[in-house]
């Protein structure tokens, strides 16, 4: 926390494809050691497929697996005396938008055999439908903010 104010958010430009923010932070999330025109290739070539094989709206799509895969709720660690509770806390947007694409594509690497853009293309799909590991997560996280929902009143 900075002692000279609040630092303000800085916006993420759209990408110039789909001039969308969700696609630009999708291609910032997967780029590795500063290959973004390697990044932008194989999530443009994700949305590709979905056009293709889905004969959907790439970005509506898109969105609509983030939104499955986001998590409303999660817990946090919070020192009381000598013990450690789990509290419960609500995800800001912003976070929860960030989590659910860091999810997907950590859920699209642990997937076996082929490339990472056909990994993605089917994690996406998945959590189109609700299925797949980033979905899981996701239930997972709201189980876990659910069972210590009793330690809610030590929120900050």
């Amino acid at each position: 926390m900075p002692r000279r104010g609040k630092i303000k958010k800085r916006p993420l430009p759209s990408d110039v494809v789909y001039n969308s923010s969700l696609v630009s932070k999708f291609v910032n999330s997967f780029m590795k050691k500063g290959k973004k025109s390697t990044a932008e290739a194989t999530i443009y070539g994700v949305l590709e497929l979905i056009r293709d094989k889905a004969k959907e709206d790439p970005l509506k799509t898109l969105e609509k697996a983030v939104e499955n895969v986001r998590p409303l709720l999660e817990t946090k660690s919070r020192r009381v005396g000598g013990a450690t509770y789990q509290v419960p806390i609500e995800v800001p947007t912003a976070r929860s938008t960030a989590v659910g694409v860091r999810w997907l594509l950590h859920y699209a690497y642990e997937r076996g055999g082929k490339s990472m853009r056909d990994k993605l293309f089917a994690e996406i799909m998945d959590a189109l439908n609700n299925r797949g590991g980033a979905v899981k997560k996701r239930e997972d996280t709201h189980k876990m903010a659910e069972a210590n929902r009793a330690f809610a009143h030590y929120r900050w």
